[in-house]
């Protein structure tokens, strides 16, 4: 590899509107933006850390900058796995020698990635925890989507009644909703058969994170996806017999290296694979977009709740997400 010049800036993203899930409110959210560039071509990634491991833009920058005279001397996505532990640090200068790459050997990022092609994506649209009503009308707000997530908050019979409106407000959609580590084991028991009644496809982190194996045993007639249970390869195996889905996230794993390890990984181990996202731009979702052509269940919905994205940016459109060769990832010259 090249000797490379890095570039490392904090961008405040500012959320359209609050956002809440189990124990946060989201307004705005710090970005770590990294650039690499040998005179010739140019990199970029994008990280936004992982809130509940307190992985902010401070400690990702001090990350970045401890290893800043090993990147710039050239290295290659191999050795960072080593250089860096997972997380976003790691995740946006990954992205950036991924996208670097690419416009090096003239090609794009989904063929280093070993993909025949790539294709328009069915994503979630996510509900932030509000109001049922106030749920069942931002359901109907998303008109064109075909997949809608909905964000509880542990409070059993509140998270029901959130379920039934949006369910109601669009009975034709795939339904899926995340707990964020908002319940115990002993509370699924009543909010499993809430959510079959629902038609609810998937439940996504029931439990915190160290209560994995409060699962053995345990049956659900609804998939059971692992994120925050889930942060890295290592996870992996901790996670059979408990979960049935893995949700994959650049910035908990570490970018899109290790993220493609984990698609292949579970599916060797028997599990389905999902990629979510830690909310971002464009450029945050278009290195995801590759790791969902591998993946049952797609959550890319990010910039929507954002009150800007990139220009260009990730496209939209009848429930589907695209990310065309001018967002990132292309041969062609990088965009501003």
């Amino acid at each position: 590899m090249p000797a490379l010049a890095l570039t490392v800036s904090v961008e405040k993203l500012r959320f359209a509107e609050p956002f809440r899930i189990s124990g946060y409110v989201f307004e705005t959210q710090d970005a770590v933006v990294v650039t690499l560039d040998d005179g010739a071509h140019r990199g970029r990634g994008e990280a936004s850390g992982v809130y509940y491991l307190g992985d902010d833009a401070a400690k990702m920058v001090a990350a970045i900058e401890g290893v800043r005279s090993a990147i710039e001397a050239g290295i290659n996505r191999t050795a960072l796995q080593q250089l860096l532990p997972p997380g976003g640090a790691r995740n946006a200068v990954d992205c950036a020698l991924w996208e670097f790459e690419a416009r090096r050997a003239g090609c794009e990022v989904w063929q280093l990635a070993g993909l025949a092609s790539v294709q328009p994506l069915v994503t979630t649209f996510t509900l932030g925890a509000d109001a049922p009503e106030a749920m069942a009308a931002g359901a109907r707000k998303y008109a064109q989507a075909r997949a809608l997530k909905v964000k509880l908050t542990g409070e059993l019979e509140l998270d029901i009644a959130r379920v039934h409106a949006v369910r109601a407000a669009r009975p034709e959609v795939w339904l899926g909703v995340d707990a964020n580590q908002g319940y115990a084991i002993d509370t699924l028991d009543k909010l499993i058969p809430a959510l079959v009644d629902a038609k609810v496809s998937l439940l996504e982190q029931p439990l915190k994170r160290g209560k994995e194996a409060d699962l053995d045993g345990f049956a659900s007639p609804i998939a059971i996806a692992a994120d925050e249970s889930a942060l890295s390869l290592a996870d992996i195996p901790n996670l059979v017999g408990r979960f049935n889905v893995v949700n994959i996230k650049l910035d908990k794993c570490g970018g899109l290296t290790e993220a493609l390890a984990i698609a292949r990984e579970a599916r060797q181990h028997g599990l389905g694979v999902m990629v979510g996202n830690m909310v971002g731009t464009s450029w945050a979702m278009a290195p995801a977009f590759v790791v969902g052509q591998l993946c049952d269940i797609v959550d890319l919905d990010g910039p929507i709740f954002l009150a800007h994205d990139r220009t260009p940016a990730i496209r939209y459109h009848e429930g589907l997400i695209w990310c065309g060769d001018d967002v990132w990832g292309s041969r062609k010259a990088a965009a501003t």
